[in-house]
């Protein structure tokens, strides 16, 4: 059979599969299981036709961004067919219709929640614990006994869990935001440090020897020679530290904050069985989240396009 004719069935079982939920009512695979394998038969249709997708993607750049979006509508598809197949309930497991309608018909409470956790604690706490951990990694690289104890300390904090930091700030500096930028100023300096001190020190020698015949300037030496080799591992702990300051402000809110915040109304539609809120709640954070990195990511590439790593991906492509 021909390729066109194998897309042409195969686009056609998504359709039926989408017909199938819009138009039918819920339960409809506990009254008719057979119903179950057109959602395999949508599954292999999926992968076939991504198969071909990926190839042209690889030769057309434009397409790229074409996978992941049918990926992901064919996810939910897959998604609202099994809660509404099988009458799942809400409590256990939202639909993602559902979800949408409750994240369009609560905008103004979840951008005031964003407001909240993102735009004051997250961006405040980040900007602090990874400046304030790059400068003292500047200090550490040159100060031996300062390295020598930073480092067993931050292996230590590292292992104290959130739930253990944050109801003492709350009691330290009160139940704004500014409680949960310090629990993501302690949890994002020393990955911060870590990694600026690794970058610091993987300067080639033969070019710090250079420099010193040269006699350049302290300055000089960290702007062209030490900063352009740590910063893959400078970004490496921005994008690390970017989830980590969503999860750790979240994660704080949950014990004490005022009536606003994205952990706070986690915690608090959970207790009223809302979880089609949870969920937006949810969707929020995860968009955040995907978009701080992505903007990192798109920072780093346009930074260090001098790189090994990028050069030889780009040979590659």
């Amino acid at each position: 059979m021909p390729n066109k004719m194998k897309n042409i069935i195969y686009i056609a079982l998504i359709l039926c599969q989408f017909l199938l939920v819009l138009l039918s009512e819920s339960g409809f695979y506990n009254e008719l299981s057979v119903l179950i394998c057109l959602l395999f038969a949508v599954a292999y249709a999926v992968s076939k036709l991504l198969s071909q997708l990926t190839i042209v993607a690889m030769k057309n750049t434009l397409y790229k961004p074409v996978v992941p979006a049918i990926f992901a509508f064919l996810l939910l598809l897959a998604w609202e067919s099994i809660v509404k197949g099988f009458a799942i309930s809400p409590i256990l497991l939202p639909s993602p219709s559902n979800i949408f309608y409750a994240l369009i018909t609560n905008i103004p409470m979840l951008w005031a929640d964003f407001k909240q956790t993102y735009l004051k604690a997250v961006l405040a706490g980040y900007i602090m614990g990874c400046l304030s951990g790059f400068i003292v990694a500047q200090w550490a690289v040159k100060n031996e006994v300062l390295r020598n104890s930073l480092l067993p300390l931050g292996n230590f904090m590292s292992a104290i869990p959130i739930v253990g930091i944050a109801p003492i700030m709350v009691m330290w500096f009160g139940f704004d935001w500014q409680s949960k930028a310090t629990v993501i100023v302690i949890m994002t300096f020393f990955p911060m440090f870590i990694n600026t001190l690794a970058g610091l020190q993987s300067t080639d020698k033969l070019h710090n020897d250079l420099m010193h015949t040269y006699a350049t300037k302290k300055s000089q030496i960290l702007l062209k020679n030490q900063l352009p080799h740590a910063l893959p591992f400078i970004f490496n702990a921005l994008k690390l530290n970017s989830t980590l300051a969503l999860i750790g402000a979240i994660v704080a809110e949950f014990f004490g904050t005022p009536i606003v915040g994205m952990g706070f109304r986690i915690s608090t539609e959970v207790g009223r069985m809302n979880m089609d809120l949870v969920w937006a709640t949810i969707v929020v954070a995860t968009i955040a989240g995907s978009l701080s990195y992505g903007a990192l990511a798109l920072l780093e590439k346009s930074l260090l396009f001098w790189h090994p790593s990028y050069r030889d991906g780009k040979n590659n492509s």
